[in-house]
């Protein structure tokens, strides 16, 4: 069971003094039945009125509000945490969910709601095709058919790091064939979702004590995957861009439909156009 240490901090400097606006941060990992929260600490300058709360799914939430003007705001999480995820997982899928296609049960099916629906446009059935082609057979076994899928997502697309903001369609991704962790993870979210399958979209930190992980730096760094959620199972999480399944050497942080919906950090400023002279993003995973 590793002990690890994140620290992770977001550096704006601005050419004059500028009025902070408000500032949203998901930094806080959400502790499950595989993490464990050891403690976290959070430090802003200038200092800030930060409030507390968590959204419709249980995400937590900082809000800082600043009062003063400032040349550089400086965002510093540090998190202490345990993880004992299982290396090779077993899934209690429920008989019913263990071929596919199955059907929610009625209740699931509403809760689960929009996170079955494609967020992307596919007006001429381009990704329902590609998806589709992962169906050996009807029925299917449902676990080994998600593994297809999210394999199929790597050995179509290669890896690239990508500091721009945003994030590109699923199409856009099939049609360029390379991406960032979070090209990959919209890109099997919106696969699966094709399918009928409840999928959402996960932000966190990848914790790599090898080195060998794509998306990591040194023993780990910010990553983005997917939970599934497969009856008697429950969310099941799928990283295509190292084609793993399950938590192991994941920190979820925030979980949500969109993947703008899980930034880590979230704000604006009054002031000059020029003033923002750089944002500068550094992040720390060790065991210890």
């Amino acid at each position: 069971m590793p002990s690890v240490t994140i620290t992770h901090v977001t550096t704006y400097h601005y050419a004059s003094p500028v009025h902070l606006g408000q500032h949203r941060l998901m930094l806080r990992p959400r502790e499950t039945r595989d993490l464990s929260l050891t403690s976290f600490d959070l430090e802003i300058t200038p200092e800030a009125r930060v409030d507390w709360s968590n959204d419709v799914a249980n995400n937590a939430i900082a809000t800082a509000q600043f009062d003063t003007a400032a040349t550089l705001l400086s965002i510093r999480s540090c998190v202490r945490l345990e993880l004992r995820a299982a290396v090779w997982p077993v899934f209690p899928i429920a008989a019913s969910a263990t071929r596919y296609p199955f059907r929610y049960a009625p209740d699931d099916r509403t809760d689960l709601g929009a996170l079955t629906t494609p967020q992307y446009a596919d007006d001429t059935g381009r990704l329902t095709a590609w998806v589709t082609g992962f169906i050996m057979g009807q029925p299917t076994d449902t676990l080994s058919l998600l593994k297809d899928i999210s394999n199929g997502v790597t050995a179509r697309i290669s890896y690239q790091s990508r500091e721009t903001e945003g994030t590109q369609g699923p199409l856009e991704t099939l049609d360029r064939g390379w991406g960032s962790c979070r090209d990959f993870a919209v890109l099997f979210a919106e696969a699966v979702r094709t399918l009928g399958f409840g999928a959402r979209l996960v932000s966190g930190y990848l914790y790599d004590p090898g080195g060998d992980q794509l998306g990591s730096a040194d023993a780990g760094s910010t990553h983005a995957w997917v939970e599934v959620f497969v009856p008697g199972a429950g969310w099941i999480a799928f990283d295509p861009t190292n084609r793993s399944v399950g938590a192991t050497n994941l920190i979820p942080v925030a979980v949500a439909r969109r993947i703008g919906q899980v930034a880590p950090v979230i704000g604006s400023f009054h002031g000059r156009p020029g003033d923002l002279l750089s944002m500068d993003v550094s992040v720390d995973v060790r065991t210890g």
